[in-house]
């Protein structure tokens, strides 16, 4: 079935750096969009990140320009989101989405904190 994966999440430092990966599974990978998003608790989901299809263009939301970097390996079905200089605001669980979206997967937790 069609399904997505996030990994990666962990408890770091103010100013350190994590690297989450999603895999996808169940459909043609390099057919979609991908999508970070992030969730604290009490809030809503709220959007972090994009790629293309081809990887050729991405997007970010304005807290996280110059500090967050996504990329995807088609061959491995894979998108990766680079977290650099990390700030408690940061702390979430983290998930991935393709668009049309699949149904959500369990997330991945990071906390930021000293």
């Amino acid at each position: 079935q069609v399904q997505l994966v996030e990994s990666g999440g962990n408890l770091v430092q103010p100013g350190g750096s994590l690297r989450l990966s999603c895999v996808g599974s169940g459909f043609i990978f390099s057919a979609y969009p991908i999508y970070w998003y992030r969730q604290a608790p009490g809030t809503q989901r709220e959007w972090v990140a994009h790629i293309t299809r081809a990887g050729n263009i991405t997007t970010y939301t304005e807290s996280v320009k110059g500090r967050f970097t996504i990329s995807r390996d088609n061959a491995k079905n894979t998108v990766t989101l680079q977290m650099n200089s990390l700030k408690p605001e940061d702390t979430a669980k983290y998930y991935c989405n393709r668009f049309p979206p699949a149904p959500w997967g369990h997330g991945t937790q990071v906390t930021v904190s000293s």
